[in-house]
């Protein structure tokens, strides 16, 4: 796949015409130019020919792709084993913050996920043509990325002068530089945007290494039961099951996007997690192809919220979808949740479970249909929850469905369809998470971490030090510093906390008072609603499903560790009550194992001091669970 709409040798590209380049630019450009564009690049290509005649050696690409944002860099230098990356604006007399975001952006998606760029020196350079003349302040950063060198039409060729004598990375040789894989792992909300916008294909914008399941093969799986559903003229309920961060939301949008057009289908995704879906709704609105694909009704009726849905199948009616795929379907109600909430609501009691709702309408379409149900391992964190055994009552008495389970999981959850009706295939379980691309092996360890098995958690730490940064601090202003100065361009970041976190909030952190979802994972950093402003917290409620790139854990005394246990505790009236109940317990230790995998780059522990004059948070409280923390040798602050 050629990246760049052009690219050649330095001593070509300086010797040519304009004229020429000007056409190969056009040429590759599918979207086609207008004027204003053609005005940008015949300034860039003046400007950059100028620059770079005494240079000698060298390749330049201009308009290079950056698959996971849909994007292009203006320009990238390749030059003495550095990697330039330019991003031109034309006229400007000054250097924007988002400008300059914008070009740190592409830098580290070169870094993180294109190959040849893992060990190579990258620096971001914004071009302000008309802007004043500024020093350039080469300083590396430990990954290798430099940071931003502003500069104008007269600076380039200062800059590439200023790093001889710098030691580069490691040798850059352009015909690998431009052929090399790209393998990025794009945010939930990215995915949902290429995918629905018909970019590129799941498998070409995940990573696709060693160490993690290809989710394309997940997604092959899911389709040959589709097939063999529609051929057969029977009914299918699947599960897919993975650890947090895996990619089972990916797979859900990659199954639901692909299938529309598809003659005789319409595919749903259903989750009962609200947050999930608003702010996948909202990337949607803004997904540009996305909305001229399908509309901007169509395309956010892709996802839907689970009680609204409901209300459509109550009377046992088949939905217009042949597929249906259940978000976090661990989270669906069971009858008496359900009948606890119609109460509530003063309307009818549908007398059963969400299952049984959704099966008994699928039931009564003539012929195929599926249901897909994809299960988080440890994501359990309401009441009510019916969990993976009340999919599979639901089809009991239903001759009709097969079930389709992973491989492993068939002798583990009893009850469903008879044995010959079953079937276990490999790739229905996400045994990875490509979520923390930085720390392949990082929800193992948080396992590990909650089951308090600290000797594996040491050794698994030790795997993951140097590439997935964790610290922990008894300082909440250290561990917000510590968000700022790790997260570049427009890396979001935030604090997080349990909803059960009641005494942190001397600390200023309120975790009842709710977050606006929308604008606090997708709003910038000027907007105060932002996580980016720590002026609110989310809880596992808002976060389960969704990520940060950089994470503040702000730990209470709810969950405590002591004598090489946890203990469990709830905040009553005004003061701490032990919880006693194993699945309340289980639920609060699933709380904090969504909120220590909710970072894809790195994470800071804050654990407060506690107060010795506040029995609600006596030091012995929150020591313990410092000193576990540390002791297992993460990063203190």
């Amino acid at each position: 796949m050629e990246r760049a709409y052009y690219s050649a040798p330095v001593r070509e590209f300086v010797e040519a015409g304009r004229a020429e380049i000007m056409d190969a630019l056009r040429t590759n450009d599918f979207q086609g130019s207008d004027r204003r564009q053609d005005v940008a690049w015949e300034s860039q290509i003046a400007i950059l020919q100028d620059q770079l005649r005494g240079l000698g050696s060298g390749h330049v690409m201009l308009e290079y792709t950056i698959p996971r944002m849909g994007k292009r860099v203006d320009a990238v230098l390749l030059h003495s084993d550095f990697v330039f990356v330019m991003e031109f604006k034309v006229n400007k007399r000054a250097h924007r913050r988002q400008d300059e975001c914008q070009c740190i952006d592409y830098a580290l998606d070169l870094k993180n996920f294109h190959e040849e760029s893992h060990c190579a020196s990258i620096i971001p350079v914004l071009v302000s043509t008309d802007a004043e003349d500024e020093e350039a302040d080469m300083v590396r950063c430990d990954d290798g990325v430099y940071n931003i060198v502003r500069t104008n039409r007269g600076g380039i060729a200062q800059i590439v002068e200023k790093t001889r004598g710098l030691e580069p990375g490691c040798k850059v040789d352009a015909p690998a530089w431009e052929s090399s894989a790209y393998r990025p792992t794009p945010t939930i909300t990215e995915a949902a945007v290429a995918l629905c916008s018909g970019m590129p294909e799941l498998g070409d914008i995940t990573r696709s290494d060693a160490g993690a399941k290809n989710l394309g093969a997940t997604t092959d799986a899911l389709l040959g039961i589709i097939e063999e559903s529609r051929r057969r003229g029977s009914k299918a309920l699947c599960f897919v099951t993975g650890v947090p961060g895996s990619g089972k939301t990916l797979a859900a949008l990659n199954l639901v996007c692909g299938r529309q057009g598809v003659p005789g289908e319409r595919a749903l995704m259903l989750s009962g997690n609200e947050t999930l879906v608003d702010v996948l709704r909202e990337s949607l609105k803004n997904g540009g192809a996305c909305m001229e694909k399908y509309g901007g009704a169509a395309a956010a009726a892709l996802i839907q919220h689970i009680p609204k849905f409901r209300s459509t199948i109550l009377d046992g009616g088949p939905p217009v979808e042949r597929i249906v795929v259940f978000d976090e379907a661990q989270r669906a109600w069971s009858a008496e949740k359900l009948a606890k909430g119609a109460r509530a609501k003063g309307t009818a009691d549908p007398e059963a479970s969400d299952p049984d709702l959704l099966i008994r309408a699928m039931d009564g379409h003539d012929g195929w249909a599926v249901v897909v149900c994809l299960i988080g391992q440890g994501q359990e964190i309401h009441d009510g929850e019916v969990g993976p055994g009340g999919w599979l009552e639901a089809v009991e008495g239903r001759p009709g469905w097969r079930v389709y389970l992973p491989s492993g999981a068939g002798s583990a959850w009893p009850g469903g369809a008879e044995p010959g009706r079953r079937a276990a295939l490999p790739d229905l379980h996400l045994g990875a998470s490509i979520r923390s691309f930085r720390g392949e092996g990082f929800a193992r360890m948080v396992g590990e971490v909650l089951d308090c098995d600290i000797q594996a958690a040491r050794r698994s730490w030790e795997d993951l030090r140097g590439r997935y940064p964790v610290a922990v601090t008894r300082d909440l202003g250290r561990a917000k510093r510590w968000l700022k100065g790790r997260a570049r361009g427009s890396e979001r970041y935030g604090i997080v906390a349990s909803s059960g976190a009641d005494r942190l909030r001397p600390h200023g952190i309120y975790v009842r008072a709710p977050i606006k979802p929308k604008q606090w994972f997708l709003a910038g950093s000027d907007d105060i609603r932002s996580s980016y402003r720590f002026e609110s917290v989310a809880t596992e409620f808002y976060v389960q499903g969704l990520e940060l790139d950089w994470a503040c854990l702000a730990w209470d005394a709810n969950l405590r560790h002591s004598g090489g246990a946890w203990s469990h505790h709830l905040f009553h009236g005004n003061g701490w009550r032990a919880i006693k109940r194993g699945r309340e317990r289980a639920h609060l230790i699933n709380a904090y194992r969504v909120l220590m995998t909710r970072a894809r780059q790195g994470m800071v522990i804050f654990v407060p001091e506690g107060d010795e004059d506040d029995p609600t948070r006596s030091p012995e409280f929150y020591d313990g669970t410092y000193e576990y923390l540390a002791g297992i040798g993460f990063e203190d602050l």
